[in-house]
């Protein structure tokens, strides 16, 4: 859980969960880091490029669903554990409302 000397908007939340996503290659099944409900950071061996723009299917397997929503590539770690952070694009009130349910599922562990 995001600690109180973080500035960001939205808390983040570690989680067991997995995301594929399509930017300069499809890739499946890759770990997410943490989720909030501004963006994303998941572990992957292929890092895109800063600026990036990503299609990502967020899996959610406690609610049986999934959410497709695109992302923006806004940190690209390099270097071991190979990982980037991603800013949703759009986020529609169906999709946020998803989110919002499945990080309440998290808060509540």
């Amino acid at each position: 859980m995001a600690d109180e000397s973080d500035k960001r908007i939205y808390p983040r939340f570690e989680v067991t969960a997995y995301v594929d996503y399509a930017g300069s290659e499809v890739l499946l099944y890759h770990r997410i880091e943490n989720i909030s409900l501004g963006g994303i950071c998941i572990q992957t061996a292929s890092v895109e490029d800063v600026g990036t723009i990503v299609d990502l299917v967020i899996n959610f397997p406690d609610l049986d669903t999934s959410i497709a929503v695109q992302g923006e590539v806004v940190w690209a770690n390099r270097e071991p554990p190979m990982d980037m952070g991603i800013r949703y694009v759009e986020l529609d009130d169906e999709r946020r409302e998803t989110l919002k349910r499945y990080i309440a599922s998290v808060r509540k562990r």
